[in-house]
């Protein structure tokens, strides 16, 4: 696929504060991208940026190949929709999302074809004649969709669209948007601080931290192959534990945690001797009663600590030499194979289960 945003080599400061510091990126055409961060990382200065509303203090911005950088936002093949919706709320629905249209001096007949196209692929019909104060958020939102995409733009830009909705509604909403995203094949690009909306929905994710791109891919290698302290931690949920290399052998190494507790690494990059940080998901860690028949990466534990959390049960473990570990285990109910608080049990992890992180700094 050929890249429908590029964004090359881009800083961008407001004063003494760098929002942006050097940030290189492409998004495919007919992509549907998150920037996933925390308040301050540099995600929605970015959405700005390729919109038109802010110019880079330095690098480029392409738009289907186009230098844009220096382009007003009307002139930019784009459309936004923000997270306060921005509705006229003197408008009916219909109103609404005629005005791209009406501005743009649309015929009437072709007007009215793309706006009752777009009413049905929104799931507005029969409210075509209200106002935006008689709609709920959920219908709100799909207004401001049906809005921005009315024009067809070769972009649609998303500044955390989905935060006012309450958690029930925001969880269906993903789903709308992510169907909506493969019917049209409209490049999406989404801004969100919520972890759970990003891995639901993207292709790919740039996960931002400090006005720089951390990591790019996707959900699954974000989750499973964090490459940096602070990806590993803003995801989901990990073990954080420091270690030394102690042997290497093919492409996997030896580390020694702290405590004692020798793992194998499936991985590159790790140097005889060195400090290091790895990462293990709770979900990862496995337990035992009987020793298993492993013969790497096994030790003991005691569980110190257990919460019934319905499928899964959330315990804490440490081992014999003190390093203590996150552990979820699926609840199996009446089976009777659960574990309790105080047992010792013994533990294994997969070697292709552990990242090794770059430490933040």
């Amino acid at each position: 696929m050929n890249p429908m945003v590029e964004i090359r080599d881009v800083t961008k400061t407001f004063g003494a504060f760098t929002a942006l510091d050097h940030v290189s990126l492409e998004i495919k055409e007919g992509e549907f991208m998150t920037f996933l961060g925390p308040s301050g990382c540099g995600k929605t200065t970015c959405l700005r940026l390729i919109s038109g509303f802010e110019q880079p203090t330095s690098g480029c911005v392409y738009i289907g190949g186009r230098d844009v950088t220096a382009d007003p936002p009307y002139k930019r093949d784009v459309n936004q929709v923000f997270q306060s919706y921005a509705l006229f709320p003197h408008l009916t629905v219909r109103e609404n999302i005629e005005f791209g249209l009406r501005m743009k001096k649309t015929p009437p007949e072709e007007m009215k074809r793309r706006v009752n196209w777009d009413i049905a692929l929104t799931s507005l019909q029969g409210m075509e004649d209200r106002k935006p104060a008689q709609l709920s958020g959920g219908q709100r939102q799909r207004v401001a969709l049906a809005r921005a995409i009315v024009c067809e733009p070769k972009v649609l830009l998303l500044d955390e669209p989905l935060s006012a909705l309450d958690a029930k509604l925001r969880t269906q909403m993903r789903m709308e948007l992510k169907n909506l995203q493969k019917s049209l094949g409209i490049t999406f690009i989404f801004v969100t601080h919520d972890q759970e909306e990003a891995l639901s929905m993207s292709d790919r994710i740039a996960v931002m931290n400090k006005g720089r791109v951390e990591q790019i891919g996707t959900a699954a290698e974000i989750y499973h192959h964090p490459r940096t302290e602070f990806v590993a931690g803003f995801i989901g949920e990990t073990n954080i534990v420091e270690a030394e290399v102690l042997e290497k052998r093919e492409a996997e190494f030896l580390c020694r945690l702290e405590g004692g507790v020798d793992l194998w690494i499936r991985g590159n990059g790790a140097t005889l001797g060195s400090k290091m940080l790895v990462s293990v998901r709770p979900e990862k860690i496995h337990l035992h009663r009987a020793q298993p028949e492993l013969r790497e990466n096994v030790f003991r534990a005691r569980i110190t600590s257990e919460v019934f959390k319905g499928a899964v049960d959330d315990m804490t473990v440490v081992t014999e030499g003190g390093v203590e570990f996150g552990v979820l285990q699926a609840n199996e109910g009446a089976t009777g194979t659960d574990f309790h608080e105080g047992e010792q049990v013994w533990c294994s992890i997969h070697p292709q289960d552990i990242s090794l992180l770059t430490r933040e700094t």
